[in-house]
């Protein structure tokens, strides 16, 4: 359990951190997310089969929510070998959300902060990064977009 001093978020990590855009524009994380209600941390890679298998499902997911306008963003976090793979990876099937630069501390900073042993693994928070879900993954899978109105009601 981590401690939060008065006037403090869990947040903080993102603390003017730059977040890439698929197109490779760079993004300060505050005003990126300043309209967001609910962040998924997506750690995936390329390598990966299974991330493979479920990387579109999350793109599908995504793009329906923003296309309803829903206060979502997903912040992907690499575990692949090098920064080509990961830019290629991002073409290949991602969607249009953000990204950690490959290789930067805030990656393996929040890899520790949500304990990620395996990927892929979708790790669901509210905009102060209280916890909702470790199991996105699953939720999107089996309920699909509707399961983002339980995300949004715990966040409440």
């Amino acid at each position: 359990q981590q401690f939060i001093h008065p006037g403090e978020s869990r947040m903080d990590s993102l603390g003017g951190q730059q977040l890439l855009r698929k197109d490779g524009s760079v993004v300060v994380a505050e005003n990126a997310l300043s309209n967001k209600e609910i962040i998924g941390f997506y750690f995936s890679a390329h390598w990966c089969p299974p991330c493979q298998a479920f990387t579109p499902i999350l793109a599908d997911f995504y793009s329906d929510l923003i296309k309803e306008e829903e206060p979502f963003e997903i912040i992907f976090v690499s575990s692949d070998r090098g920064p080509e793979e990961m830019k290629a990876y991002l073409k290949e099937c991602h969607g249009d959300w953000l990204s950690v630069q490959h290789g930067a501390a805030l990656a393996d900073q929040l890899k520790k902060k949500y304990n990620i042993t395996g990927i892929p693994s979708l790790i669901i928070v509210t905009k102060d990064g209280s916890l909702i879900t470790t199991g996105g993954r699953l939720e999107v899978t089996e309920k699909g977009p509707t399961v983002f109105q339980n995300w949004l009601t715990v966040s409440k």
